[in-house]
């Protein structure tokens, strides 16, 4: 039996995985299409201040979301972001991280619910975290996410593109 095959019948998941702030984020690699360099942004005026603004993909338009912003982290970033780009429902979302780390697999028995000690801010956007070797890897609900764009934009959300 390959690696893949062991993989595919086991009790695992696996995540693409960045830094924000120093601490470890995680998105189903499922949801991910690509992860890019720092691109040009053109900004939304009157956006809410975590939609940094909107990037062309080769001719698709993502909508451009900075973690710091969203989560609360008044901290600036040391460095230029990259950028997880998710397609969710025919939409892109482009989420600004500080740096991209591996991907992981992670055991369905490492997992536990979002710890109360995280910040309401964060926690509304996890789906729980897992207890890796020396982190925590805590997961982000990109639907959630999405979902919060188009609460706070009535009429104008994220459409299918």
């Amino acid at each position: 039996m390959t690696k893949r095959t062991e993989r595919a019948n086991s009790t695992e998941h696996q995540f693409s995985t960045f830094l924000v702030a120093g601490r470890l984020y995680g998105i189903d690699v499922t949801k991910v299409q690509e992860i890019v360099r720092p691109m040009p942004i053109t900004s939304i005026p009157l956006a809410p201040n975590y939609v940094t603004g909107l990037i062309n993909l080769r001719g698709q338009v993502a909508t451009a979301i900075g973690l710091r912003e969203l989560f609360g982290i008044e901290e600036a970033a040391s460095s230029e972001c990259m950028n997880v780009v998710c397609r969710i429902e025919g939409s892109l979302i482009s989420l600004h991280v500080d740096q991209i780390a591996d991907v992981m697999y992670v055991k369905n028995e490492h997992f536990e619910s979002t710890p109360q000690t995280i910040p309401e801010q964060v926690r509304k956007y996890m789906d729980g975290v897992y207890k890796t070797e020396g982190n925590l890897l805590s997961v982000v609900n990109i639907d959630k996410i999405r979902e919060n764009i188009n609460a706070n934009n009535p009429g104008k959300g994220l459409k299918a593109a």
